[in-house]
């Protein structure tokens, strides 16, 4: 065995450049910047030629082999050898053409499949050629869906911010499922080829496709139950309706709580002049605009975690008159027994709360009690939870 380079080092070289975009990206240039390519090889030094001479000799060989039957050229240079006299040796490997590499690695195929998504797009939309450039082997993926791809691309330039739902795009073979299944790869799209008053840029993330680019999206629901039994609305108590009218309700109820968990908010036990709100999460924003909300003692009672109190701190920032409800070191410690892990703890600061939390918050994040401690709502004793309710 011998480390002297061979066609292995030819070959592994070439699917670098092919792992990493290169090949491809070089066909959308003018002239190619990698070809004629030169693949240096390793060879057998003056010591190794005269200790090795037939495993040098058979080294050659193998590499003459292997260059003519895939089509790459070799290097050569004299060396002098005192005993041994002149001798060529192959020192590099010279790949002419891409046309030769894409046939060493069996990816002409691809490479003619990117060539048909690269035609239209520099016809089109030109301004893509950079992000084809940098990811081509993404866009190779989704090689079968360019066409709609650049229709949809199409569409919006010509209809921005268009204010309809998705379903309402009329295009041959655009369906709502194949723009959500592919809202990120649009949106790289869309960032590069719509103005910047066509989008929304606060607007981040697949799931707020929506907004960001200027069509309806499904209404958001607000659940609550209604805690006091002499507060139906309509002779209902379990409700779920949409924000825009959760936010005109401006319900009776002097007290609100607002818990994560749903069946937590299920179990609720009955209070007067009070309703929940139940299943938001990091939803919590949904409630940033309610103007009643400001006129109601308002409470939320999330899991013992770092995550629990960075909801708290959302809650608060809109409303800072909120208070946080069995989220402190006594419950903790109370519940011992039911403690866990939280997966990923958060480590930010949070700047919206009062000192006792943010004293349990630091040692939640610090490991204070235990490795990425977690106590949620949802096992803590009901009893504790019905003497901590304001009466």
């Amino acid at each position: 065995m011998t480390n002297w380079g061979a066609h292995e080092h030819v070959m592994a070289r070439l699917q670098r450049l092919w792992r990493g975009g290169r090949l491809l990206a070089d066909r959308l240039e003018t002239s190619s910047a990698l070809f004629p390519l030169r693949i240096p090889l390793k060879h057998p030094t003056a010591a190794e030629l005269s200790a090795r001479f037939d495993a040098a000799r058979d080294w050659i060989a193998a590499l003459q082999e292997s260059s003519a039957r895939h089509g790459y050229e070799l290097e050569w240079k004299t060396i002098r050898h005192r005993q041994l006299g002149e001798n060529r040796l192959p020192v590099a490997a010279l790949v002419e053409t891409p046309e030769v590499a894409l046939a060493m690695l069996r990816k002409q195929a691809e490479a003619k499949r990117f060539d048909a998504i690269a035609e239209p797009v520099r016809e089109r939309f030109p301004e893509l050629l950079d992000w084809l450039s940098r990811k081509p082997l993404k866009a190779l993926e989704h090689a079968d869906d360019w066409p709609r791809l650049l229709a949809i691309l199409d569409w919006l330039r010509a209809h921005p911010r268009p204010g309809c739902y998705l379903r309402q795009i009329d295009l041959p073979g655009v369906h709502t499922k194949f723009i959500e299944t592919r809202r990120a790869l649009l949106s790289e799209l869309l960032d590069i080829v719509l103005p910047a008053d066509a989008i929304d840029l606060a607007a981040v993330g697949a799931r707020q496709f929506e907004r960001r680019y200027g069509f309806l999206a499904k209404p958001p629901l607000i659940r609550f139950r209604l805690l006091d039994p002499g507060q139906r609305i309509a002779g209902l108590t379990d409700l779920s309706i949409p924000l825009a009218d959760f936010r005109r309700l401006d319900p009776p109820a002097r007290r609100v709580f607002i818990t994560e968990n749903d069946i937590n908010g299920l179990a609720f036990p009955a209070l007067a002049d009070s309703l929940v709100i139940f299943g938001l999460g990091y939803g919590l924003d949904a409630l940033r605009d309610i103007p009643w909300l400001a006129r109601r003692e308002l409470y939320y009672w999330g899991d013992i975690d770092t995550h629990g109190f960075a909801m708290l701190d959302q809650l608060r920032g809109r409303h800072p008159h909120a208070r946080s409800l069995l989220m402190d070191e006594a419950t903790l410690l109370q519940h011992r027994l039911q403690w866990g892990n939280e997966a990923r703890p958060t480590h930010r600061d949070l700047s919206h709360l009062r000192p006792d939390e943010q004293a349990l918050y630091d040692a939640l994040r610090t490991d204070r009690f235990a490795p990425n401690l977690r106590l949620e709502q949802e096992r803590i004793g009901y009893r504790w939870l019905e003497r901590a309710l304001p009466q």
